[in-house]
């Protein structure tokens, strides 16, 4: 892509997309058991409904908060060990962008990696044509290239951004998102945003030469001797945890032998802003000694419920209030199924710190952590109650031959979709037909997650979806485009499990 080049697709450039994408190397994945949706109905990302709705977002006078990002060559300092990766502004995590509601987000991204990029806003029910899938909704960002997204900012909360090209999310390249409300209501003195992330690139492998290494010898090697059944509460993710063995865990960028440490004062709430930005790896996490209360996750507002240890699935956030004690005391996540665990000190004033986080880890690994899907959403964001007007099965299933992972029995066809129209209620029956646990993503909406009984629960955009369980969701088909629903196991999308939620016209 050339420097300066649009933010949106002409229709001759979305059908060369269309034919080409799957010589593209993106984050691989999914179809369904519906019929191909006929790309001539397609409302795709340079439609004119695009802008129309867009324009609906846009209130007078709403301010433009611009940003710069550079996408580049690194290093990244593991306790004293520097490591090569790639990353936003030469660090790991990147530099969070702050905004409010309503403003109009503009972020110039200058591409100096070696290879092709995007950026996807995780969790926004954003424009379309902003979306960051290459294929999809824009072209890739060519070495030496330049991208505009603009966009209004439809809601608060808890987010982030990564690349949506290839195994680039499971290298450095990932940021906190925080969308401020103007009308909140949760009463806290500070923030920490925690980012939880699973570390290999640079140890004499990276994340593309793990991919290959799955696809030509199948499962990695790993040590199920911690793992357990799904019918155990203190195992939700049944037997088997994750594919790739990692050397390192990582805390806002820093290992536990070199932990970062956030000083406050005894009695101060603190509101802590969780991000797993894992490629492989879900986290619990917990703070010994101190509750949490759970206030938000992914974004959205749930009625609050204290927990001692929470678990946080890729691409799942979680909003929680503590009370600083009056002693310094580690917060320590714990990778499920995994050795080894990453802490951040939280100091409480300068006093020593209470406790080992070794012991917290041991003590963690016999608790049943929360899943905060089965918590429920504040009355102004709970969806209604109505009737599907539609609903797709998505059936999750692998891996197959050479490390495929499929929906409905197919890898990702950006040509294929799951057809809605706007205005509908839609539903989505995720079944795992699989022995690995999937946390599944949609992009452009939040959904509401039923309980065993059909009630509504939290309203998310990423669920987790057990092992030969089935989590059924809910949405309104209010932002028209071509949006992806994936598993955010990246090895498990690049390798088939991402299918399209495809708008269609009347």
């Amino acid at each position: 892509m050339s420097t300066g080049m649009s933010a949106r697709l002409g229709r001759r450039e979305l059908l060369r997309l269309g034919m080409t994408a799957a010589a593209v190397g993106v984050l691989a994945s999914c179809t369904k058991n519906t019929p191909r949706a006929a790309t001539s109905q397609r409302i795709n990302p340079d439609s004119p409904r695009i802008a129309a709705v867009e324009a609906t977002r846009r209130g007078p006078g709403a301010a433009v908060r611009q940003f710069a990002l550079n996408a580049g060559p690194t290093e990244l300092d593991l306790a004293g060990t520097r490591v090569p990766t790639w990353a936003y502004g030469g660090r790991v995590p990147g530099q969070e962008i702050r905004v409010r509601r309503g403003e109009i987000l503009r972020v110039r991204t200058v591409n100096n990696l070696p290879a092709p990029t995007t950026v996807h806003w995780h969790g926004l029910a954003l424009r379309n044509d902003m979306d960051g899938v290459p294929g999809l909704t824009q072209s890739e960002i060519a070495p030496n290239g330049v991208f505009d997204y603009e966009f209004a900012v439809p809601h608060a909360g808890t987010y982030w951004f990564h690349p949506h090209v290839g195994t680039q999310i499971d290298r450095g390249l990932y940021a906190p998102l925080i969308i401020e409300d103007p009308d909140e209501r949760t009463a806290y003195d500070e923030e920490l945003v925690v980012a939880l992330d699973d570390w290999i690139d640079g140890t004499g492998t990276d994340p593309d030469q793990v991919l290959d290494g799955l696809r030509t010898k199948g499962m990695a090697p790993m040590d199920h001797s911690m793992m357990s059944m799904g019918a155990d509460p203190t195992a939700p993710l049944g037997m088997d945890a994750g594919d790739v063995t990692y050397p390192y865990y990582l805390i806002n960028g820093r290992v536990a032998a070199d932990p970062q440490s956030a000083t406050y004062r005894a009695g101060q709430r603190v509101r802590l802003r969780i991000v797993n930005a894992g490629g492989d790896t879900a986290f619990r996490l917990s703070i010994p000694g101190v509750p949490m209360t759970v206030t938000h996750t992914d974004g959205f507002p749930v009625q609050p419920y204290q927990a001692d240890t929470v678990l946080v699935t890729m691409g799942e956030r979680v909003d929680a209030i503590i009370t600083i004690p009056g002693s310094s005391v580690p917060l320590v996540a714990v990778p499920e199924g995994k050795k080894g665990f990453a802490q951040l000190i939280l100091r409480s004033g300068d006093t020593p710190v209470r406790g080992r986080a070794e012991d917290a880890a041991m003590l963690m690994k016999s608790q049943v952590p929360l899943d905060t899907a089965t918590l429920t959403a504040t009355g102004e964001v709970q969806l209604t109650r109505r009737e599907p007007n539609v609903t797709h099965d998505v059936r999750l299933a692998g891996p197959g031959e050479k490390y495929t992972w499929t929906i409905n029995g197919k890898t990702y066809d950006p040509q294929d979709g799951l057809p809605v129209r706007e205005g509908q209620r839609v539903r989505l029956r995720f079944i795992n037909d699989s022995m690995m646990f999937h946390p599944m993503h949609l992009h452009g909406h939040t959904f509401a997650v039923h309980d065993a009984k059909g009630a509504f629960r939290a309203r998310k955009d990423t669920v987790l979806v057990a092992p030969m369980k089935t989590v059924e969701v809910d949405f309104d088909a209010d932002n028209p485009g071509q949006w992806l629903t994936h598993c955010h196991n990246i090895y498990h999308g690049e390798t088939g499990m991402m299918a399209v939620v495809s708008y269609m016209r009347d």
